[in-house]
């Protein structure tokens, strides 16, 4: 009767074994480059953008809150402790994507427009989400990439809806529907 309640207990538990070893292998995959990790800018308040956005002036936005600036940090702390010191950064042009991946403080920050929201502009999704799978495709191989733009464009491109601050690790070459190694919560 013992055998038996220890196997039950080892079936129920090895999900949460395996679900444990994932992202450890899915930090290796991105510390080798063979996967990307694609963040949700960190807090800012509110929804969307104000009717008078104006790209390029912050103060026409919505900005990172002190605790959307303290998330930041930590990202960079975090990617610190997984051997991620000096990965390719690449941003939405909003402020709030553009101060979470400088508030990281893990180098240089080169926009990107395929990773700009499209909230305001839904039909223009597909032809976003095609534009940044080409895109990253076509970077050269080899060293840890990481990408900071919106909800909307996460959502349109994995199918999962992230929380602010909130990274998703997914297998390269990205596809349209890519493979998630792993869900990481704001640090």
């Amino acid at each position: 009767m013992r055998r038996i309640w220890l196997l039950v207990l080892l079936v129920l538990l090895a999900p949460l074994w395996a679900s444990a070893a994932q992202p450890a292998d899915a930090w290796q995959a991105l510390r080798e480059g063979r996967a990307l990790l694609i963040l949700r800018h960190a807090t800012a308040p509110g929804v969307g953008d104000p009717a008078h956005f104006q790209l390029g002036n912050c103060s026409s936005q919505r900005n990172l809150s002190q605790q959307g600036r303290e998330e930041s940090r930590r990202w960079g702390e975090l990617l610190r402790r997984q051997g991620i010191e000096r990965p390719r950064l690449l941003s939405s042009r909003w402020c709030r994507a553009l101060d979470t991946a400088r508030g990281m403080g893990l180098g240089p920050v080169q926009p990107l427009p395929a990773l700009d929201s499209f909230f305001a502009q839904r039909d223009a999704a597909e032809a976003q989400t095609a534009e940044l799978i080409r895109a990253v495709n076509l970077l050269p191989p080899g060293e840890p990439l990481v990408l900071v733009s919106h909800q909307v464009n996460i959502t349109a491109l994995a199918r999962v809806y992230t929380a602010s601050g909130e990274g998703l690790i997914l297998a390269l070459p990205l596809r349209a529907a890519p493979q998630v190694l792993a869900r990481i919560a704001p640090p």
